[in-house]
């Protein structure tokens, strides 16, 4: 399975009726089912040009040209149970508008979950009309609304990139481990909402990466009711290859230490990604603010790589 991902590719066909994603965004409850169908078409898409899960535990789906593969059950592969069962978590959380981000995180030691290997970032935004998604690049950006056919494009925009970034990434190590961690809206969350297959986490101050770690800014599509920002974070010598400037911020990449990508008016406590090794000082004004609240699964994913 290691190498699995070497081999897969994006796939180009001609127009299907078999669509991902509604044609009409006209109500808070189609923006909703757009924004959860993008989510799980991003986790699947990084799940499956990674090498995580054999062939079997995908179906097939249409976005205009791109032929995509969709996780699915597949019981004989219990590992895509495990993250089927996060995104429906992640779902349950999103009808009641309490996720604030889930971040799914790959790392390789068991007993240093801090030490990470990579990050890809999903944050979150509601309005009061609704919920927004907004996918953004140095060349390209979408303030969609509810115009459906800029939502649309900039959904587009964004699962392309995904599938460009995950071609061009260096391989994941064999040992390594996955685990997803919601963050939430403190304000309206119950202190005791746990989204199914979840459990109290622990909100850590800072992640590690044992190399130079980047800032790959993916995108953000909104609808008028929703909105979701995708980041991701990974050692740079992944992406020494990439050549492509779609990923850099005003033309240049952001390297580490910038943190979990929350608004400023909105951290209640201070996250950091950070080289190893490097001291971090918090001030003790942020160590006395109230911490985030935040959700991890029951029980972390180890794929079958070797």
């Amino acid at each position: 399975m290691a190498t699995a991902q070497l081999s897969r590719s994006i796939k180009i066909h001609k127009a299907s009726k078999e669509t991902v994603f509604p044609s009409q965004i006209t109500n808070e409850h189609a923006s909703l089912i757009m924004v959860k169908k993008l989510f799980a078409t991003s986790i699947s898409c990084i799940t499956y040009l990674r090498g995580l899960f054999p062939e079997s535990s995908y179906g097939e789906r249409h976005l205009d040209d791109l032929s995509l593969k969709i996780l699915r059950e597949d019981k004989k592969c219990p590992g895509s149970l495990h993250i089927i069962k996060w995104i429906q978590g992640c779902f349950d959380a999103l009808e009641k508008r309490y996720l604030h981000m889930a971040v799914l995180t790959l790392y390789t030691n068991p007993k240093e979950p801090e030490k990470v290997t990579e990050i890809y970032q999903f944050k979150f935004k509601y309005t009061k009309e609704g919920a927004t998604m907004d996918f953004d690049s140095s060349s390209t950006s979408f303030e969609s609304g509810t115009n459906s056919e800029d939502v649309k494009k900039a959904s587009v925009l964004l699962i392309r990139k995904l599938y460009i970034l995950m071609q061009n990434l260096g391989p994941l190590p064999n040992d390594v481990i996955l685990t997803m961690k919601l963050h939430y809206y403190n304000a309206v969350t119950p202190h005791d909402y746990q989204p199914p297959g979840f459990k109290e986490g622990v909100n850590s101050h800072f992640l590690l990466f044992e190399g130079e770690p980047v800032n790959l800014q993916v995108g953000l599509v909104s609808t008028g009711f929703h909105s979701m920002k995708v980041k991701v974070t990974t050692e740079a010598t992944r992406v020494s290859d990439l050549e492509n400037n779609l990923f850099q911020e005003n033309s240049t990449t952001e390297i580490a230490h910038q943190g979990l990508d929350f608004d400023e008016e909105e951290e209640e406590c201070s996250n950091h990604i950070q080289r190893m090794n490097f001291v971090c000082s918090q001030q003790s004004s942020q160590s006395s603010r109230k911490k985030r609240k935040v959700s991890e699964p029951v029980k972390v994913f180890i794929p079958d790589r070797k």
